[in-house]
């Protein structure tokens, strides 16, 4: 699990989608290896944000059986941006999937579009 010590949820906000307010942790060990002097968030890492958040919003363990697109368009450096933004859509589909569309962000900039299936387990 990466929520409370990678990232840390600040604050949950919702209206027709979820706005997250998020601190990254640049000392986690992680960077050490990716890559030690230049921290750099690694893909894998913003995919588990999105889907450990969607769990702790819907108090629902789950686990993701499609990833329809996902893009990483910025690098993610958790020293020069220690506090991102993710936004999260949610619908639940006839099979009874829950699909996700989340971008994970910075003031200025998008680091990651994401849309994609989970089920619960």
């Amino acid at each position: 699990m990466l929520l409370n010590d990678f990232f840390k949820i600040i604050e949950i906000k919702n209206a027709d989608k979820y706005t997250i307010s998020i601190e990254m942790n640049p000392k986690h060990v992680i960077y050490k290896g990716h890559f030690p002097g230049n921290p750099i968030t690694p893909g894998v890492c913003l995919t588990q944000m999105v889907k450990e958040t969607l769990e702790h919003i819907t108090n629902k363990k789950l686990q993701l059986v499609k990833g329809d697109n996902l893009k990483f368009t910025a690098i993610l450096n958790p020293e020069i941006d220690t506090f991102v933004y993710m936004t999260l859509k949610t619908k639940t589909k006839e099979d009874g999937l829950l699909q996700a569309e989340s971008i994970i962000s910075g003031v200025n900039v998008n680091f990651f579009t994401f849309k994609g299936s989970f089920k619960e387990v």
